[in-house]
């Protein structure tokens, strides 16, 4: 048997994976005996920050991510499939079908059993091993205080912001279009593109771009030494770096051309739908920290929202994180102790797909130590060997919670060329990306194949 400590998306997968191996889990989620700041519901797998698992092309690295989790057998990606929304060329769901389709896939597991108790310290009692914990970013106070004792100086923190979220109706939508950037729809052709767009003349976003620099953020302790994550910053500290920087970062209008001008808006806001009725929309790459009356006011200044009714505001809340590389093996074990697993946030990784794709190595290796085997982790070339890999070297000395990427993937194509004696050949990137996530997941189909043999024989 092993214990998890989290029911967010990364220990739901590891306790589906470790269960589908065979081995019983007991899934301790403190919820909604002991509530946190921004959870609104007592499923397993809820949504706070986004409802997109972004990019869903094996163009894109957490394309293929997610494409090797469903290799891999994830239950995140096969809730996330059966609950999608139109998002263009990425993964968005409906929040509420996505944690019920987790939370119902978790409680019938005859495997799992599900307790609903908070778990204040790391246990002590040798019956809880092997642990993984797997408590996210908004890990008890408690918990992260005994956290930060057993790893020591390694244990970090960063803020995080939550966009807000509109009721459809409220949108004045003779004021917005319909489009996806490059028309790269859910079903291209069928409809007019998969976000609603509000878009702005170079006087309205500038106009705005001084409202939210000189709106009131929230007080939160230890903002005089605000340390954010770089890919989820508050639109008004994006505004701060510079007047463009909001245009050429979230309302960006690259790929969009305004039917009723017939030109690209000078600056754009998007907005995506965020459950599979269509009556919510969530501001996209808006997270912010200004106080909620400060986003009434400045929010409507956005052509087709001076009547909107928000259903949430955004808010921040703090992150913590564990240093992977000083604490992490690749397999997702501590270095100090092999039968203690972390996963997703609080292991060093950053995203909705890479929190859940820990958690799925964490839990396959959890179970691996009850089975008697060794714990595995497919190889570098592989989007989810690549992520386990960066957050057990990563230089610790600067270490920041990472996405997936092309970038930390093991050994380009042009490099093995290079080492093989062979010429580089010149490519596009769209090429380059597509060999890489070929390589990858003929690599990984690989992996499964010896690790299914290996445990038949077993």
């Amino acid at each position: 048997m092993i214990h998890i400590v989290g029911g967010g998306l990364a220990g739901t997968e590891a306790a589906w994976q470790a269960a589908a191996l065979g081995v019983r889990v007991v899934l301790h989620e403190m919820r909604p005996v002991r509530p946190t700041a921004v959870h609104k519901t007592d499923r397993l797998a809820e949504l706070v920050c986004s409802n997109s698992l972004r990019g869903d092309k094996l163009d894109n690295a957490v394309g293929l991510l997610k494409e090797e989790m469903r290799r891999l057998g994830s239950l995140v990606m096969r809730a996330a499939d059966a609950s999608r929304v139109p998002a263009g060329a990425a993964l968005a769901v409906d929040r509420e079908r996505f944690a019920q389709a987790i939370t119902d896939a978790i409680h019938g597991n005859p495997l799992i059993t599900v307790t609903r108790e908070e778990v204040p310290r790391v246990p002590a009692d040798p019956a809880m091993y092997p642990l993984v914990i797997a408590t996210g970013p908004l890990t008890s106070e408690t918990l992260s205080a005994d956290i930060a004792a057993l790893v020591g100086g390694d244990h970090l923190y960063f803020y995080d912001a939550i966009s807000p979220i509109v009721l459809a109706e409220t949108i004045d939508m003779p004021r917005v279009f319909r489009a996806s950037r490059w028309d790269r729809s859910l079903a291209p052709g069928e409809a007019d593109g998969d976000y609603l767009n509000c878009p702005m003349t170079k006087e309205e976003y500038e106009a705005f771009h001084d409202a939210v620099t000189s709106a009131e953020s929230a007080t939160v302790h230890d903002f005089d030494k605000e340390k954010f994550f770089e890919g989820c910053l508050p639109i008004e500290v994006m505004a701060h770096r510079g007047r463009d920087t909001l245009r050429f970062g979230p309302m960006k209008p690259v790929g969009l051309v305004d039917p009723r001008t017939g030109r690209a808006p000078y600056a754009v806001v998007q907005l995506r739908q965020d459950n599979l009725a269509g009556d919510h929309f969530s501001l996209v790459g808006f997270q912010t920290q200004l106080k909620w009356g400060e986003q009434a006011r400045v929010l409507k200044m956005i052509p087709g929202l001076e009547h909107a009714e928000f259903v949430r505001f955004g808010m921040v809340h703090r992150n913590t994180y564990i240093n992977g590389p000083t604490v992490l093996r690749e397999t997702w074990q501590t270095k100090a102790r092999p039968d203690l697993f972390f996963a997703g946030q609080i292991s060093g990784v950053e995203g909705y797909v890479e929190s859940a794709a820990s958690g799925l190595i964490a839990g396959r290796n959890a179970a691996a130590l009850v089975r008697g085997e060794e714990p595995r982790v497919p190889p570098r070339t592989t989007a989810i060997g690549a992520l386990a890999y960066y957050v057990s070297h990563a230089d610790p000395r600067n270490y920041q919670p990472t996405n997936i990427t092309f970038g930390i993937m093991a050994a380009p194509l042009d490099s093995q060329a290079l080492a093989q004696g062979k010429p580089a050949r010149r490519t596009g990137k769209l090429e380059r990306k597509t060999a890489l996530a070929e390589r990858a997941l003929r690599d990984l189909d690989e992996w499964i194949n010896f690790e299914t043999s290996s445990i038949t024989s077993a």
